[in-house]
């Protein structure tokens, strides 16, 4: 454990080093600042809450660029180290290599979970000084977000450290992470979308949408958020799509947590397997 805590540190010291939190915090709190203010700014015509406007608006947000932020500090993740030949020097010391992917995961789980929560917090904070009702439900659907999109970009750093672990190039790896980036954020649902308007509800059942969705973790955060809660699901316009499907929230949760573990683990065992 000890081991797994010192490649995590460093890191994240690493990360401070490149400005990689900074930049990440700042962006996240500047947009979700923005999303909050021009979001909710209708709310008292409409009579909804502004935290439940706050949370589609950052779920929607979140899905396009928190997938987007975890590839871009995982794809080099190992096979940077690789090419910079500092990875020979690591495991010149008395270290596991399955240690020091744990331990790279959880460094750079904790940057992506700082910013988030320092991000985020920032616009349920700028609501509650100005003076907005906020009840006990819509903050129990703030925190759910938060820790979903955590869970998220989790699994997002995991399929980083994945393709970081097979290729032997950095180039290889950063055009790899931006592909999967656009076929899990764009083109899956696209496809999805159009499958679903050809076929007309006659051959897809609420089971095999219920699949093909969870096979998407962007889309197992979409669900989670926008359609767990009944005023969020309304505004969203989810509920629909809820209804259609036999998901639960803890269904989806699991989901999630094992779209971050199984690519990890295989993570892990490439790079066990790879000759250095």
């Amino acid at each position: 454990m000890r081991n797994i805590l010192i490649v995590a540190r460093k890191e994240i010291q690493e990360g401070l080093r490149n400005r990689w939190v900074l930049a990440t915090t700042l962006l996240l709190a500047a947009l979700a600042l923005t999303l909050t203010f021009l979001g909710s700014a209708p709310t008292g015509n409409v009579g909804v809450r502004a935290l439940d406007i706050v949370i589609v608006s950052l779920s929607s947000l979140t899905i396009f660029l928190l997938p987007l932020i975890a590839l871009l500090i995982s794809h080099d993740a190992i096979v940077g180290e690789m090419e910079r030949g500092t990875m020979l020097l690591l495991l010149s010391y008395p270290i596991a290599r399955w240690q020091v992917v744990l331990g790279k995961f959880l460094g750079h789980l904790a940057i992506l979970a700082f910013a988030t929560l320092l991000g985020y917090g920032a616009a349920a904070v700028a609501l509650a000084v100005t003076g907005e009702v906020i009840d006990a439900e819509s903050w129990k659907a703030f925190a759910s977000m938060i820790g979903s999109s955590v869970l998220l970009g989790a699994a997002f750093i995991a399929v980083g450290y994945l393709v970081s672990a097979l290729v032997r190039e950095r180039g290889t790896a950063a055009g790899i992470a931006i592909g999967i980036w656009l076929v899990f954020v764009l083109i899956y649902d696209m496809a999805l979308l159009g499958l679903l308007v050809v076929d007309q509800g006659q051959t897809i059942s609420g089971n095999l949408l219920s699949t093909l969705l969870l096979l998407n973790p962007t889309d197992v955060y979409r669900l989670f958020n926008l359609s767990g809660s009944g005023n969020v699901s309304a505004l969203s316009g989810m509920a629909g799509v809820a209804q259609n499907t036999a998901l639960s929230s803890s269904v989806l949760l699991a989901a999630l947590a094992v779209w971050a573990l199984f690519p990890l683990g295989l993570a892990t065992l490439a790079f066990s397997r790879r000759e250095l």
